[in-house]
């Protein structure tokens, strides 16, 4: 069951649709995660789509979703969407204040529950809301499937070391006997 719009005003946010994820869609990461993999250099070919895939996402939050609430009337508020770069490397969007003493969602509860905030805005901030959920899933997804194949490859690049040296001491092993 679908709530109607709080407003019959124009939208001022306009959450992505499929075609903003198309030229991203190419990447296929997840069909990369159901294979053989015979080595390091193959995990770190899907790591690596993952990273370019992860990126595209954050540049599609900054492009698309930051631009809009950037703008007027949200950008008037006193809670707005910003990015916040974690130590891990990744982008993620958060809500925050102004004075930015403060971060999280129930920032954007306290929004959307204040009389003060136009009744114009509640649907559009919603939509922004449920659109700040998804990508910021989707970029921690694709940032941690990378670190995961990343460490994978290290690991395997250690087994392939190990295994070449157990090779090369039966070598000289055999090599050493009479």
């Amino acid at each position: 069951m679908t709530t109607p719009p709080l407003s019959t005003s124009t939208r001022r946010f306009i959450p992505l649709g499929q075609p903003a994820f198309q030229q991203l869609e190419h990447a296929a990461y997840l069909k990369g995660l159901l294979k053989p993999f015979k080595g390091k250099g193959s995990l770190e070919a899907w790591a690596n789509q993952c990273i370019a895939l992860r990126d595209g996402l954050i540049d599609l939050a900054q492009r698309q979703v930051l631009t809009q609430a950037r703008r007027p009337p949200f950008s008037l508020l006193g809670v707005q969407l910003a990015q916040q770069t974690t130590g891990a490397g990744t982008t993620f969007l958060r809500w925050r204040n102004l004075d930015r003493s403060s971060m999280g969602v129930a920032l954007w509860e306290e929004l959307i529950a204040d009389p003060a905030t136009p009744a114009s805005l509640i649907d559009d901030l919603y939509d922004m809301e449920l659109q700040r959920i998804v990508l910021n899933m989707q970029i921690s997804l694709t940032h941690s499937i990378a670190r995961q194949a990343m460490d994978c490859a290290a690991k395997m690049q250690r087994a392939e070391t190990d295994y070449h040296r157990r090779i090369r001491q039966h070598v000289l092993t055999q090599e050493m006997t009479p």
